[in-house]
């Protein structure tokens, strides 16, 4: 069976244009603040206050500008990269920058009609993306987001297509003279959840503390799953996805030109790197990963040459070692492709942007100060409140759309009150079914109000609807008219016999007659009177007259017409 082929999506728009732009801005939600329309990179976490120089800084508004733009309801894969400082985390997203531009403009293909690969396409990598430089001081602070999100899509073997969008995380660099301890924890932690796809950067080898730090720094996970388990007794679901080491300067390639060569001794040593140990703590640490991640795997590049390293370097291609550049290719396919590339998931439940801008923001309060690493038990709570909140948003708009078309403002005819009940209550049950295989994550007494929260909305939401469907009764109103009419008419009901049983010349009895000849008039009068003045409503009347009828002789075709575009 052939591999999936992975295409990026073109913009209607413009064949010029190196992503997709898909406008689907929130203006609820993303609040008015002066963004570049540019892809640019834009901070979505800073570190520091006047107050408190550790302190995170979430920028909503930002992250929502970038959510905004991916289409509802499609899925959304996050790769990040972590490290310490001065790996060149920037300068490998600028790379990986360079080749989503490759592949949104043109077919996915290894070069251009010249016949030149796509990093020959260009001299210089340029440092207008994510910001990297030479020398020893850091680079990046805080965590950066690319503002437009790539889209790709996947042609499966039946034809058929699937989209997803790439969104492209940088994060400041841990380890150096300036952080902390609990913020490179904090960072690292905030980076893990959010991302899909993470790339932990190291230099020369993978060693010891490396392990060390990510069990560390993914302590959370542990005790996620475990409270999981305890939760529904769901043993394979693990809270991270794929982690990868990618090992920087590698010196022990046997051949650099066999690049399949180079990759398989990459996967042996990693085997090595992770395999079970005797000693306890070492064994602990391994158990720990893979206790935490889906997928772990290593990759590795050579030194990209000497020129690179100095800080004088301003991205000229021609500078970098080729076989680093051709190993960039090859990497860069791996990790764009559907094989590696897979949505962001949240205990087993695949989320679209919307529910991953929840998630991040639910992480990011909780991080209020970096200073000091959150509790794992509180990581846990933000991750299922947000999971609660998506849960509930889902089964309130499943019965808000299902029932629009059902009794909605656009309906035009009437239901039967028990049949509307019945409705709802169905509507219910399905609604409900759909938030408990949603809300599988955390305390049952936060599920339990969850839950309440969406039968109250609901019950809510049927009152309304209740009402705009008795609007609608075409029985509604008709007293105001019938009451007098039937007044009229048995007022002269009671003339026709007052004028031939009685006597022509008993005083009584012509003295009734006219009584109710009065009355009968007066209400005729009263009639033609609201008639000229109302004739809408008159006509809305006989409308009301002719269902009500349709409805007294045929009940099973009264609710055969929910709406002008049906139900579904």
């Amino acid at each position: 069976m052939s591999t999936p082929e992975l295409v990026a999506e073109k913009s209607p728009s413009s064949e010029s244009d190196s992503v997709v732009m898909v406008d689907h801005t929130d203006i609820h939600s993303v609040e008015s603040e002066e963004i570049p329309s540019e892809p640019h990179a834009m901070q979505i976490i800073s570190i520091g206050t006047e107050e408190d120089q550790y302190a995170f800084t979430f920028h909503e508004k930002k992250l929502n500008a970038i959510m905004s733009k991916i289409p509802p309801g499609w899925k959304v894969s996050v790769v990040s990269v972590v490290g310490a400082f001065r790996t060149g985390k920037s300068f490998l997203l600028t790379w990986f920058l360079r080749y989503l531009h490759h592949i949104s403009a043109t077919e996915p293909s290894s070069s251009n009609e010249d016949g030149k690969p796509w990093y020959e396409q260009f001299d210089s990598l340029g440092n207008d993306a994510f910001h990297w430089a030479g020398g020893a001081d850091r680079s990046t602070t805080g965590i950066w987001m690319w503002s437009q999100p790539h889209f790709l899509n996947r042609k499966l073997d039946n034809g058929e297509t699937e989209s997803l969008a790439v969104l492209l995380v940088d994060s400041q660099g841990m380890f150096d003279n300036e952080t902390t301890m609990s913020l490179t924890a904090s960072i690292f932690g905030m980076s893990t959840l959010l991302s899909s796809y993470q790339i932990y950067n190291v230099e020369k080898r993978i060693q010891e503390d490396n392990l060390q730090q990510l069990a560390l720094f993914s302590e959370y996970a542990r005790l996620a799953v475990e409270a999981d388990q305890v939760h529904d007794g769901t043993e394979n679901i693990k809270p991270f996805q794929k982690i990868e080491f990618l090992v920087r300067d590698w010196q022990n390639f046997e051949d650099e030109e066999d690049f399949e060569q180079m990759e398989k001794e990459m996967d042996e040593y990693f085997e090595k790197v992770i395999a079970d140990r005797d000693a306890k703590d070492l064994q602990e640490t391994r158990e720990q990963i893979n206790s935490c991640f889906d997928n772990a795997s290593c990759y590795a590049f050579v030194h990209p040459g000497k020129h690179v390293t100095k800080k004088t370097y301003t991205g000229d291609v021609a500078q970098i070692d080729e076989t680093f550049v051709e190993q960039l290719d090859r990497y860069c396919k791996k990790i764009f492709s559907f094989d590696n590339l897979e949505p962001k998931s949240i205990q087993g439940h695949q989320v679209t942007a919307v529910e991953l801008g929840s998630y991040i923001k639910a992480y990011a309060e909780m991080f209020a100060s970096g200073a000091s690493f959150p509790e794992a038990s509180t990581m846990l709570e933000a991750t299922a409140h947000a999971n609660n909140l998506n849960a509930v948003n889902m089964a309130i708009n499943h019965y808000k759309d299902t029932m629009n078309r059902i009794a909605g403002p656009k309906c035009s005819n009437y239901i039967r009150a028990e049949e509307l009940k019945q409705d709802h209550r169905m509507l219910m049950a399905k609604c409900l079914e759909l938030f408990d295989n949603m809300a599988t994550f955390g305390s049952k007494q936060s599920i339990e109000g969850a839950r309440k929260t969406v039968l109250d909305q609901i019950n809510d939401d049927f009152d309304v609807y209740e009402s705009l469907n008795m609007g609608r009764n075409p029985l509604a109103g008709l007293e105001t008219y019938i009451i007098p009419l039937s007044v009229a008419f048995v007022s002269f009901m009671f003339r026709f016999v007052a004028d031939y049983t009685c006597s022509p010349y008993s005083h009584v009895c012509r003295k009734s007659s006219e009584f109710f000849s009065h009355v009968y008039a007066v209400v005729i009068c009263f009639m033609l009177i609201v008639g000229m003045t109302k004739a809408q409503q008159i006509k809305e009347l006989v409308k009301r007259v002719k269902a009500a009828a349709q409805m007294l002789n045929e009940p099973s075709k009264a609710k055969a017409d929910y709406c002008s575009f049906g139900k579904t």
